[in-house]
């Protein structure tokens, strides 16, 4: 090989298991209803969750349906999903919490979610935010067509 030819060598030591920074959390105000006693809003913490966890949760939300002339064809719950993803990654409130899901008379965190979080856009707020953090900067519309695709 001739000098003008040098082979451009990579160091692969930054991607090796143990040298990752851990994610760290996240704090972001969801709604001006929730306040402290000083009337301070209170932020939700947020931490991102894992590709493996994020495949688990898509196979979760996914079934097969058989569409004549098409065969069997994957049908992804895209709103289940994504409120899936952002139960998990919000730590506070913690929707899964006992507490909570009784206090709401649900045992399904996602309707914890939605009654919490009842006042127009704040639903829609956090999972947004809950999807930004877990590294998908798309339009959630594009994430959508992406899924079903």
């Amino acid at each position: 090989m001739s000098e003008k030819q040098e082979e451009k060598v990579y160091d692969l030591s930054f991607f090796m298991p143990g040298q990752t920074v851990e994610a760290e959390e996240i704090k972001v105000p969801i709604s001006k209803r929730f306040v402290d006693k000083k009337g301070n809003v209170i932020p939700f913490v947020f931490k991102p969750i894992t590709t493996e966890r994020i495949d688990e949760l898509e196979k979760e939300n996914t079934t097969y349906k058989n569409i004549k002339g098409r065969g069997r064809v994957k049908d992804l719950d895209t709103q289940r999903f994504y409120a899936r993803i952002a139960i998990e990654s919000t730590i506070y409130p913690d929707f899964r919490s006992k507490e909570l899901r009784e206090a709401y008379k649900t045992a399904d965190p996602v309707e914890v979610a939605k009654r919490v979080l009842s006042v127009g856009g704040e639903y829609a707020n956090w999972l947004n935010k809950a999807i930004e953090i877990n590294g998908f900067e798309d339009d959630l519309e594009d994430l959508e067509e992406e899924a079903k695709n």
